[in-house]
């Protein structure tokens, strides 16, 4: 498995790889539809994303990271982390956080943050057995959700 730069080029193979895994989306950290997964929708992320990457193997695309950095550039939001499920367990994610991390650390950035609803228990354990620590509880459009940071270089 590699993990590379995600490109617009890799729409088809990401739209393909996601619908087989029988899902019609990428889904953000509160459930809704984040990436979506029709070619011109991957094409369209993948080009404006400041922070994307793609594991994959035999040219088919395994798992999909996506961050964008805030504005003083400190901090990053991890908005998609997909990976697919016929290979979950198999560091697919770990590799995704470890090349996101040092793209951000060349650009200074300290903190990757995530948000996970407070009714998805398997989202948390995720999360913490990725290095991500609980901060806070908020409020969003989705419902309830928990904040969890990370310091970048956590994942180096």
């Amino acid at each position: 498995m590699r993990v590379r730069p995600a490109r617009p080029a890799d729409a088809e193979a990401l739209r393909a790889a996601v619908s087989r895994a029988g899902e019609a989306t990428v889904f953000d950290d509160i459930g809704a539809p984040l990436l979506d997964v029709s070619e011109v929708g991957v094409r369209e992320a993948a080009a404006s994303a400041d922070c994307c990457f793609l594991v994959e193997e035999d040219g088919q695309p395994m798992g999909l990271a996506l961050a964008h950095p805030d504005e003083d550039g400190k901090a990053a939001e991890l908005l998609a982390l997909w990976v697919h499920p016929e290979r979950a367990g198999e560091d697919v994610a770990k590799r995704l956080l470890k090349r996101l991390a040092a793209h951000l650390a060349e650009e200074d950035v300290d903190v990757v943050r995530t948000c996970t609803p407070v009714d998805q228990p398997s989202a948390r354990e995720f999360f913490r057995s990725h290095g991500f620590h609980q901060q806070r509880t908020q409020s969003s459009h989705g419902g309830e959700e928990i904040v969890f940071t990370a310091p970048v270089d956590a994942f180096l």
